[in-house]
């Protein structure tokens, strides 16, 4: 996914920011706790095909690097 779409695009609820799960292709919103599907490289945002995290557990959704620190690119 292009890093630049990602920086533009928002969880259509919170207008929170998105993290993109490769593995999964997804964006994940951990305010809500909902993940978008990614369908042939197009951002579904569309919150009735969401799908909903397990509250229960906090790392389904969570890219490998959970917990670090993100870094933007420079040139982004």
């Amino acid at each position: 996914m292009d890093p630049r779409l990602l920086e533009i695009l928002a969880c259509p609820i919170c207008k929170g920011a998105l993290r993109h799960d490769r593995s999964a292709q997804e964006l994940i919103c951990d305010i809500d706790r909902l993940a978008y599907p990614i369908r042939d490289g197009i951002p579904i945002m569309m919150v009735d095909q969401a799908r909903q995290l397990d509250p229960a557990d906090p790392h389904e959704g969570a890219s490998p690097a959970a917990g670090a620190p993100q870094v933007q690119d420079p040139q982004g």
